[in-house]
């Protein structure tokens, strides 16, 4: 006898929903403390680890985590372009921020973020297009 897949997730997720409770906390505090690892280790350029550089570290790490929460629950409703655009924009944003730690000018920084907001928003445009019918619906 067959079992039927929860009402709540897809018939190919085999996830179950204590782990997509789980997921939905741990990913974003995973993902906002290497972030903010990485931002402190480019901003101390391989100097001593100092008290600044741990602040940095953590509120970089905080302001990513919050800001990817929102675009988390954000994104899904949006139109697929939009909703690559919005994905686009938050990590042009976080590559350029990290990337203006290394003392680089403004207008490197700018043009490097948007080299790969531009990439990604052609991967993610792709995936949604092919994934999502005009309505955002997923399509199998």
């Amino acid at each position: 006898m067959a079992h039927a897949a929860p009402a709540s997730h897809a018939p190919d997720d085999i996830f179950s929903a204590r782990a997509h409770r789980i997921a939905a906390v741990a990913v974003p505090v995973v993902l906002g403390l290497v972030y903010g690892y990485w931002v402190a280790a480019v901003r101390r350029s391989g100097g001593p680890i100092t008290g600044w550089n741990l602040l940095l570290g953590f509120v970089s790490a905080l302001a990513f985590a919050a800001v990817y929460v929102a675009v988390r629950a954000l994104a899904p409703r949006l139109k697929r372009e939009l909703h690559a655009v919005l994905w686009a924009s938050f990590t042009g944003c976080a590559f350029g921020f990290v990337y203006s730690q290394t003392g680089a000018t403004i207008w490197r920084s700018v043009m490097m973020s948007l080299g790969v907001a531009a990439g990604l928003f052609a991967v993610a445009f792709y995936r949604y297009y092919t994934h999502e019918d005009g309505a955002g619906h997923r399509v199998r």
